[in-house]
């Protein structure tokens, strides 16, 4: 079909050859819209972002290869090289923005509206070839001595690069030297991965599904298995049974630091506690001796010994056996 794109033009019976194209006949252009501004030296192209740039107006970020309809104009020459324009509006905002070529050094430059970032390199360092420029061109063909030294410089890297291109030249001479064995290697270790992904696919999905959830689940991570791995050493008490606990430590604690020593631990001040309620509830009850300290001679005080007395509850008389008197009497 493509030869016989040129043929398949409507031609009204009014049309005159002599005045041109179709196009030209009935006033348009063949980019159409694109073309609208054709008249003031501008067209309309799809310009797509050569680097990492961030917008004056809005202050986001726009990545590379982001995509604008953008207005291209020329503005100059480079010795033979036209020199373009482009004017883009930001996607996030009202604000325009305008970058040019560079072909001096094979770049693009940013006009007004953005910022660039700065992830340049030097490409001497970067092993990448840099183009020479006209004075460089013009001494290597005016010069015989600069040439001669020029390349030398180029001989001396070639034998320094030939090394390392010998050791990628080995392995990969290596690995590929079977190209069958290498492929059918390649492909298990590809079978085995897809096996995992599709066990895995579908755990993910049995738990989804068994926590009516409808989410994606991010892959396993190593610092996910220890979360697990101590969720499941965690504590089986309630919070109250844990508050209860805390507070009852904090209440057996003393609130001063003992001078006398070593202080009992808080387990034996709860067994303690727990021997006085049963005590209590026995009806015993520990007293002090009736007759209070005495103080010898030496100003000394004598220790009061403690006894355990047992309350016995009075019983109902029915009857005064203790009185002498008769009904004789």
């Amino acid at each position: 079909m493509g030869e016989r794109k040129g043929q398949n033009h409507y031609y009204p019976p009014d049309y005159d050859p002599k005045v041109g194209s179709l196009n030209k006949w009935q006033g348009t252009h063949a980019l159409r819209e694109r073309a609208r501004k054709i008249h003031l030296g501008i067209i309309i192209i799809r310009f797509e972002m050569p680097y990492n740039i961030w917008c004056d107006g809005c202050k986001n970020h726009i990545g590379m290869g982001v995509r604008y309809n953008a207005e291209k104009t020329k503005v100059g020459m480079y010795y033979s090289t036209p020199i373009y324009q482009f004017r883009m509006k930001c996607h996030l905002c009202d604000n325009h923005f305008e970058i040019k070529t560079d072909p001096a050094n094979l770049d693009y430059v940013i006009v007004t509206g953005a910022r660039r970032q700065e992830n340049r390199w030097d490409p001497t360092q970067n092993e990448q070839i840099v183009p020479e420029t006209k004075e460089v061109q013009k001494k290597l063909f005016d010069d015989p001595m600069y040439k001669l030294e020029h390349g030398a410089k180029d001989t001396k890297a070639a034998e320094d690069a030939k090394p390392v291109l010998g050791q990628l030249y080995q392995r990969n001479s290596g690995v590929w030297r079977d190209d069958f064995e290498a492929n059918s290697r390649l492909r298990a270790e590809f079978r085995a991965s897809k096996k995992q992904i599709k066990q895995q696919d579908e755990k993910d999905k049995a738990l989804l599904a068994k926590s009516s959830l409808d989410i994606s689940l991010l892959p396993e991570s190593e610092s996910d298995r220890k979360m697990a791995s101590l969720m499941r050493l965690h504590s089986a008490k309630s919070i109250a049974e844990r508050d209860r606990e805390k507070r009852s430590t904090i209440l057996t604690r003393p609130a001063l630091p003992s001078t006398s020593g070593a202080s009992e631990s808080s387990s034996q001040k709860v067994k303690i506690a727990s021997a006085k309620l049963e005590l209590k509830s026995l009806g015993i009850v520990k007293k002090t001796a009736a007759s209070p300290a005495l103080v010898l001679a030496s100003g000394s005080k004598r220790k009061v010994e403690d006894t355990i007395v047992v309350e016995k509850k009075p019983k109902l008389l029915l009857c005064n056996y203790g009185s002498g008197s008769s009904d004789s009497d």
